[in-house]
């Protein structure tokens, strides 16, 4: 193969190679690490396959990551697929059929499976059975298939949507991924540059981890477009070639892009800074509500810039203060 068609494929398969290859490269998530290393090795000495291991927690944080490490570490062939991709009770069949002895499927987005699916799911499972039924009417019969022991490892990102007799059949584990530190973004900076032979300047790392949003993957889309823009403005990657490829991005210094901002503006120059209600806010914003829900609001409330207080939404000190304006002498009277 030639170096540049090697270049190419590497390019393409770009986030799998930034994904870690080993326990000792994943950065954080040590409580889950520790949990999932000992159901590994309990489950290898006892010479069986290990048991059904739900990963849950918002986008980008790793859910994936760790079902590839798993598949990984144990040798294992994974199979992967998602909730919405699996329609009708045959592609279930015909994937859990065609697994070897000790495989691994890894289904994502587990909340929108779709019901029936989910029920003929329980049996395969507990048991290691498919039950399917053929014909309808008087007619109808059951045919019950064997499979071949397979561990199943999902992951959401809307836990309550998954039903509690599902939820319940994961009895390797449900682990609850959490947001990393500002060091910990670094160090997964530090290690994603190296393989993109990026080579940042140490505050050049501290920049782009406080601007992640405490996110891995926020943190490594940054990293490539600050790369990006280095290359093609012949710049060296240093602090201030950062916060000029980031400026582009429209993203300021505490993480907020232009929709963030946007819904503070509003909120505080149109709203007086609230309370206002999700309804009024997305229609103002002309975006769903579930976007400003689950999308915007989050990382707004986790970096106290926001409040939902029963009476609706309220922007904090802290967001006035960002923004530029004037902090008005009735707040706290709002945050009650």
């Amino acid at each position: 193969m030639s170096k540049k068609k090697e270049e190419k494929t590497e390019e393409i398969y770009l986030d799998q190679a930034l994904r870690p290859a080993c326990w000792e490269e994943y950065i954080g998530q040590k409580h889950i690490k520790d949990n999932v290393k000992i159901l590994l090795q309990a489950a290898s000495e006892r010479g069986h396959i290990p048991e059904h291991i739900l990963f849950y927690g918002p986008p980008g944080l790793g859910k994936t990551t760790l079902a590839h490490l798993i598949a990984r570490e144990t040798g294992r062939q994974m199979k992967i697929t998602s909730g919405p991709a699996i329609e009708k009770v045959g592609d279930l069949a015909s994937i859990l059929t065609n697994l070897s002895p000790g495989d691994i499927i890894f289904i994502d987005e587990i909340h929108r499976l779709n019901k029936t699916v989910e029920e003929v799911l329980y049996p395969a499972m507990e048991s290691g059975v498919l039950d399917i039924i053929i014909g309808k009417g008087p007619s109808a019969r059951t045919i019950q298939l064997d499979l071949s022991p397979f561990t199943l490892i999902a992951a959401t990102t809307r836990v309550a949507l998954v039903s509690a007799p599902l939820r319940s059949r994961f009895s390797g584990g449900v682990f609850r991924l959490e947001f990393y530190s500002n060091p910990e973004i670094a160090e997964i900076v530090k290690r994603s540059s190296k393989l993109l032979n990026a080579h940042l300047e140490e505050d050049a790392l501290n920049e782009i981890a406080e601007r992640s949003r405490f996110t891995p993957r926020t943190a490594n889309y940054f990293l490539k477009r600050v790369r990006d823009y280095a290359q093609v403005s012949k710049k060296n990657l240093d602090k201030k070639t950062v916060k000029e490829a980031l400026a582009m991005l429209s993203i300021d210094e505490i993480g907020l892009n232009s929709s963030d901002r946007k819904f503070l503006e509003i909120l505080i120059e149109k709203f007086k800074g609230g309370p206002v209600g999700l309804k009024t806010m997305a229609a103002a914003m002309s975006e769903e509500e579930a976007t400003v829900e689950e999308v915007i609001e989050p990382y707004l409330i986790q970096l106290g810039l926001l409040e939902r207080t029963a009476r609706g939404r309220v922007a904090t000190e802290k967001a006035y203060t960002h923004m530029g304006f004037d902090v008005p002498t009735n707040l706290q009277s709002k945050l009650i």
